[in-house]
């Protein structure tokens, strides 16, 4: 659904980005799926202009795919995408959760503790859908606490793609409940301050996921076989 409320002029194109930048996050806009401008500028009561400009921010983050002369369409990820991406993402998310465990304060984790205890209830009542929620604010609280702005850079621009995903991967029978296992580890490592294995457990944890969506695929039809 549309979000109605009306825009701002003052830096309209950066909110109509950041507007775009949730409905394709959130799957209001699919994956594949070409973007109607006319109809998005008339419900928002902008003209094109802006949100021109702002698919062309989308197009520069890889959310967006603008074709010539076709218009414009939400990034759509393959299995090979898939394939290249989560290793490299596995090796950034272990650095996340090793400099976490050595630099986070009191603070950052007991919020993660908080973050936790929400995946548990959502794993325990199988919502899937508020889990992915919670798991993506855990996962940025882990790469926050690690407190490196370089790493912070890097992982957050391939973060974008792995949303794109939408934890399509706890589809899988099981993976919710290896997932939570998992995330029971990382805090056990967390608290212990056990850098060292926080890290593998990340890493291990970011490969599950990659090993749960190749076996979705192969149940899947071979004319519908896609990750996102």
């Amino acid at each position: 659904m549309v979000d109605p409320t009306p825009l701002r002029p003052a830096s309209l194109h950066e909110e109509v980005a950041a507007r775009l930048r949730t409905m394709v996050f959130e799957r209001q806009l699919a994956p594949g799926e070409w973007i109607d401008e006319l109809a998005l500028a008339t419900q928002w009561r902008i003209s094109r202009t802006p949100l021109r400009e702002a698919l062309k921010v989308l197009a520069a983050e890889g959310l967006v795919e603008l074709v010539p002369r076709r218009g414009c369409r939400v990034t759509e990820l393959s299995e090979a995408d898939a394939e290249e991406l989560f290793p490299v993402m596995a090796l950034l998310e272990a650095r996340c959760a090793l400099e976490a465990v050595q630099k986070a304060t009191d603070e950052q984790v007991a919020a993660l503790q908080v973050l936790h205890e929400q995946l548990e209830r959502h794993a325990a009542a199988k919502d899937i859908e508020a889990y992915y929620r919670v798991n993506h604010l855990f996962h940025t609280g882990v790469q926050a606490a690690a407190g490196n702005r370089w790493l912070d850079r890097v992982t957050n621009d391939l973060r974008g793609f792995m949303r794109l995903l939408r934890g399509r991967q706890l589809q899988w029978p099981g993976r919710l409940e290896a997932s939570i296992a998992e995330h029971r580890d990382f805090m056990a490592a967390l608290l212990a301050r056990d850098a060292a294995h926080a890290e593998q457990v990340m890493h291990d944890h970011l490969m599950a996921q990659l090993q749960a969506l190749r076996q979705l695929h192969q149940d899947q039809p071979e004319g519908e076989r896609h990750a996102g």
